[in-house]
C-alpha cells in the first residue's frame, strides 16, 4: 500500500484530470485524475496553480468519492 510519501513522489502533471464534483457546476470544480496504482490527485479547478492533494485509492472511496461516476477506472 502506498504511504503518503509516495504519493507526494508522484508527478501529476499530464494527468488527465476531469470533474468530479458529482453535480452541476457552474463556477468551478472539484477535479480528479489517476497518478498511479491506486493513487489519485484531487485538484481545485478554481486554483489551478495551487498543487493537486493526492490519495489512495482507499481514502477517496471513504469519503464518498467515487472515481467511476467522473468517468475514470478504478
Amino acid at each position: 500500500m502506498l504511504d503518503g510519501s509516495d504519493l507526494y513522489a508522484l508527478d501529476p502533471n499530464g494527468a488527465s484530470f476531469v470533474k468530479a464534483c458529482g453535480g452541476p457546476c457552474t463556477e468551478g470544480c472539484v477535479t480528479l485524475a489517476r497518478i498511479g496504482d491506486g493513487a489519485w490527485a484531487l485538484g481545485d479547478s478554481k486554483r489551478p496553480d495551487a498543487q493537486p492533494l493526492r490519495f489512495t485509492s482507499e481514502e477517496p472511496d471513504a469519503a464518498g468519492t467515487d472515481p467511476a461516476r467522473s468517468g475514470l477506472h478504478v
